[in-house]
């Protein structure tokens, strides 16, 4: 039976012309005519155990200096941006929070949540100035979901950060490292975060080739 998960229907727009992408060895993958995302059906999705023991392997650690400055590429534009003292959230953290520390020093507030090592659902309850994703909405099973919660927790005039590398074409997908991790299953496109700041009424500003801010506008539209 088709679900929001499936090849039928994006998981993101729920737009239901999508057609095959590309395939290798491993899967395939399906892309979105209306809203661009490309993404892997459910029948490949890794299960929640195998996913976090991929994650356990990772090395984020916060003293590294070459972490912080692959972060810095989201943290500057971003603290350019805020008024002192706000009071963010790091979406997704992983196991060595780095992101939150480099923005508490920069003044700010940061309170934690990934669904793995900082499962603290408190957070769904609250209202915060930014909100920051890094290298998160590539794993998104339903990111129609997350992105409406996302934005659902960020005030009027508010910030949401993300790092993603994102599609060019099918001849570059093909060569991509990054379809080479099991764990990702979304893939955005500059047309897909257009059409997700449309959704949610946004500014949307490209930074750099894998870092994206949405402004969400003041009067709530």
């Amino acid at each position: 039976m088709p679900s929001t998960s499936d090849e039928n229907v994006c998981p993101l727009c729920a737009g239901t012309s999508c057609t095959a992408y590309y395939e290798d060895k491993n899967r395939s993958y399906v892309q979105c005519s209306e809203c661009g995302l490309v993404f892997v059906p459910q029948r490949f999705h890794l299960s929640k155990e195998e996913e976090k023991a991929v994650y356990d392997l990772h090395e984020n650690d916060p003293q590294d200096g070459g972490y912080q400055k692959f972060l810095s590429r989201l943290t500057e534009p971003l603290v350019q941006r805020l008024p002192p003292n706000q009071h963010g959230l790091d979406f997704g953290c992983g196991p060595g929070p780095t992101l939150s520390i480099m923005l508490q020093r920069a003044g700010h507030r940061v309170d934690l949540y990934d669904p793995f090592y900082h499962n603290d659902l408190s957070v769904f309850s609250r209202t915060y100035d930014f909100i920051c994703a890094t290298e998160v909405v590539e794993h998104l099973r339903e990111p129609s979901e997350a992105f409406a919660a996302l934005f659902a927790m960020l005030k009027p005039g508010g910030w949401l950060g993300l790092m993603t590398k994102m599609v060019i074409d099918q001849k570059a997908f093909s060569r991509w490292h990054y379809i080479r991790d099991a764990t990702h299953i979304c893939f955005y496109s500059r047309h897909t975060f257009a059409t997700i700041a449309q959704r949610f009424s946004a500014e949307l500003q490209f930074v750099a080739d894998d870092v994206i801010l949405l402004h969400k506008k003041t009067d709530g539209g």
